[in-house]
């Protein structure tokens, strides 16, 4: 009898196991799951990176060849276009949520904005972690000959970003992202399928001047004290590039748009849109 339990419990396993297997292989199989995995992996990444280099500070007229744009804003004068090279990557996630709420709508943002804070608060420990680990004594004069004097003050200069910096930024982009999700949805309910540029461009402007003013309000006013008219001056500048982005990136977005359509398959593109809208019962 026994030998009979052990049995039926080994035959239960392993159909169990095959079950796990055909599922397994069913949802990597499935077009929309994997595109899912893959446009979560890429907005993930490029908020880190974004993150990570966020502490340089690059002139967009030097990389144009143009003289500085000295502008005058509110009173603050010698107003330039320099930005943090973050900006160069942050447009991005902001296609990205409009494509995510094209396809799997608002809570699948949801879900993927704070995957993203998750990881990034979970590597600014880390970085805090390996600032603070003692280093190797010829680590931290290694590189004196090439005009380093010190591995370790190059290190924490490098990852060592101010702390209302990452609150404002983390704050900022959270927000940000719901604003772009709700302005997103208004403008769809309005105009149905028609004018997909005007939803994904309306809710990126939109979410980009609250993105621009809300981190500099943080990590600058709160945390910098710094003046109300410099700091709105400031976001001014920043914006009209973001601004100039979000309409440059509208044609990638039709692109990217229809080389979905194209894997998916139209009617499974259709399927999710309405879905994506709460419309599933229409299907």
């Amino acid at each position: 009898m026994a030998n009979l339990f052990q049995y039926g419990y080994v035959i239960d396993s392993i159909n169990h196991l095959i079950c796990l297997k055909h599922m397994i292989s069913s949802i990597l199989k499935d077009k929309p799951t994997k595109l899912f995995l893959g446009i979560t992996a890429f907005f993930v990444a490029n908020a880190l990176i974004a993150e990570c280099i966020g502490g340089k500070i690059f002139s967009l007229e030097g990389v144009l060849g143009i003289a500085p744009a000295n502008l005058t804003i509110f009173g603050e004068s010698g107003l330039s276009f320099n930005l943090t090279c973050g900006v160069l990557l942050w447009p991005l996630e902001f296609v990205i949520t409009d494509i995510v709420n094209e396809y799997y709508g608002p809570k699948a943002v949801r879900r993927i904005s704070l995957t993203a804070v998750c990881l990034i608060i979970y590597a600014f420990l880390m970085f805090y972690l390996a600032m603070h680990i003692a280093p190797a004594s010829f680590w931290v004069s290694s590189k004196q000959a090439d005009g380093i004097p010190s591995m370790q003050g190059a290190f924490e200069a490098i990852f060592g970003q101010g702390m209302w910096i990452i609150v404002g930024s983390l704050i900022a982009f959270l927000v940000s992202q719901l604003v772009d999700v709700y302005v997103f949805h208004k403008i769809k309910q309005r105009t149905g399928e028609k004018w997909g540029w005007l939803r994904a461009t309306g809710s990126t402007v939109v979410s980009q001047l609250v993105d621009s003013f809300v981190v500099l309000v943080i990590a600058f006013k709160i945390g910098n004290n710094w003046t109300w008219s410099f700091v709105i001056a400031v976001c001014i500048v920043n914006y009209m590039y973001k601004f100039s982005m979000a309409l440059l990136l509208t044609p990638v977005l039709s692109l990217v748009e229809n080389r979905i359509e194209l894997y998916l398959g139209h009617e499974t593109a259709a399927k999710m849109k309405l879905a994506a809208m709460g419309k599933s019962n229409e299907i």
